[in-house]
């Protein structure tokens, strides 16, 4: 085995906690990321129009896309209303009037997808990873450095984490993201998660994909390949 090859895969613990939950996974190589161009800023801006077009704060948790997350924090112990999933945080944040905060390239993509399928989609910076990654319940000893903090934690046990070994790249599943794969500039390689929780089917997760390639392609240039891991496939080569 090459031992510079790179693993990512999801626990069958993860599965037979959320039936039919799937990931589409969007892996992107030898990228240029910087500031948005803006026309992909007038992309955001549109996608946040139709949320608010189409959503409303007074009935947005019975939203199926919205709800079935929520079920899905209370089940491992974690409360929504205190710790929101990232769609929902990012979908509130537009039904108050506000903007999105246009980051970089990489991560606007990545915003204007979410808000456009409405599943969470985040991007993890792959060219500073040297172990595998996966997605699985915290034992409650591994260490989370919290996006704009100095100080580590640890996640509670049980709790769905995303990790490079002991290191955890994000908290509650999809909640808050480490310092140590955040997409910066600098970054030339980047693999985005797609989230499919029931009602979301396999055919969404894969449009969003698409969406995320072709905006790779336009903006980012480089290369792009999708995956999906599902109970039946857990497992993939990053590199």
């Amino acid at each position: 085995m090459n031992p510079t090859n790179r693993y990512y895969s999801i626990d069958d613990n993860v599965f037979n906690q959320f039936p039919g939950y799937q990931r589409g996974v969007v892996i992107g190589k030898d990228v240029a990321n910087g500031d948005s161009p803006a026309e992909l800023v007038s992309l955001l801006r549109a996608e946040e129009d139709s949320i608010r077009r189409l959503l409303d704060l007074e009935t947005l948790v019975e939203h199926p896309r919205i709800y079935s997350w929520r079920e899905a924090y209370r089940a491992f112990g974690a409360k929504p209303g205190k710790f929101r999933p990232s769609m929902e945080a990012m979908v509130r944040r537009v039904l108050h009037n506000q903007q999105i905060p246009t980051i970089n390239t990489l991560v606007d993509i990545g915003n204007i997808v979410s808000l456009r399928h409405l599943v969470p989609a985040g991007g993890h910076a792959i060219d500073v990873i040297a172990a595998d990654i996966s997605l699985r319940p915290a034992s409650g000893n591994e260490s989370f450095t919290p996006f704009g903090a100095e100080h580590s934690e640890h996640p509670e046990p049980g709790e769905i984490i995303f990790a490079e070994g002991d290191i955890v790249l994000t908290r509650r599943w999809t909640w808050r993201q480490a310092n140590h794969t955040l997409t910066l500039p600098t970054t030339t390689a980047i693999e985005y998660n797609v989230d499919g929780l029931p009602p979301v089917g396999l055919s969404e997760i894969e449009a969003a994909g698409r969406d995320i390639m072709e905006l790779i392609a336009e903006f980012c240039g480089g290369s792009t390949r999708y995956e999906v891991l599902t109970q039946d496939s857990p497992r993939i080569q990053l590199f």
